[in-house]
């Protein structure tokens, strides 16, 4: 927080803390944007490969799942085969990689990752559009849109230090990740309702903090000029608020969406 409580009392020079507060600002559009094109990605994947696993014709299905609705092949080894598995799980193998890989590659090349992330996570989160209604998709949407964009203003313009609940929250969400671990296995309603309510919590705080971690990181090394390491923080700060998105998003629809 030093570098930016510099900039904010204007103990660095005011044409320096000009230029700096003009390029936090594209950097967190970049941010955003990126953000917003992988969101993007997500869903018209998610979307397409819903398509691709139900069907309406009896004659190609393999299973039913509802009235007139009906599993294809490519459905039933997306959704019923062990393949879930390794769909389930892929999302988390790409965090760990290229947060690993971060530092060996290109500005151009993590976006690219990144974006591919994206259509892995829509694959991921595909059975959405089989479990709940398309209205309430789109509601719990709109609902999560509007908090996360009220908690990252928080984030962004609050004089408050949110630094102190980082490891807090990052201590939360192991928690949690263990916790759905378990419930993989004990399938119990009254547990995933629970780390739902929570998670919402967690990434909620996660959407302010990171926000805020994001911007003092860039006025931290805006001042020394690392230009290269610059264009890399803005793809792995979208990836995280990304994140955030997602799983508030889908914690919440899974407390509140209206099942098919």
């Amino acid at each position: 927080m030093a570098q930016f409580d510099a900039l904010r009392t204007g103990s660095i020079s005011g044409a320096r803390a000009a230029e700096i507060d003009e390029g936090l600002r594209a950097h967190m559009n970049k941010v955003y944007g990126t953000m917003s094109v992988g969101m993007l990605i997500t869903f018209a994947a998610a979307w397409a490969i819903s398509g691709l696993a139900t069907t309406t014709d009896p004659s190609l299905a393999v299973g039913q799942i509802g009235t007139d609705t009906y599993l294809t092949a490519t459905g039933a080894a997306i959704y019923t085969s062990p393949l879930r598995w390794v769909i389930m799980f892929a999302p988390l193998i790409f965090v760990f990689g290229l947060s690993a890989a971060i530092n060996r590659i290109s500005a151009a090349a993590a976006q690219t990752a990144f974006y591919a992330f994206a259509a892995v996570m829509g694959l991921s989160i595909s059975s959405i559009f089989l479990v709940f209604t398309g209205t309430s998709i789109a509601q719990i949407f709109l609902i999560t849109a509007i908090a996360f964009a009220s908690l990252s203003l928080y984030g962004y313009t609050t004089k408050k230090d949110l630094s102190a609940m980082g490891t807090f929250l990052m201590m939360g969400l192991i928690g949690l990740i263990v916790a759905m671990l378990v419930n993989l296995f004990l399938q119990s309603s009254g547990l995933a309702f629970a780390i739902s309510a929570i998670g919402v919590l967690i990434f909620a705080g996660l959407t302010a903090y990171d926000t805020q971690r994001i911007k003092t990181e860039y006025v931290a090394h805006a001042a020394h000029g690392d230009t290269e390491w610059l264009g890399k923080s803005a793809i792995m700060g979208a990836l995280s608020l990304y994140l955030n998105f997602i799983n508030m998003f889908m914690m919440l629809l899974s407390l509140f969406g209206q099942r098919e």
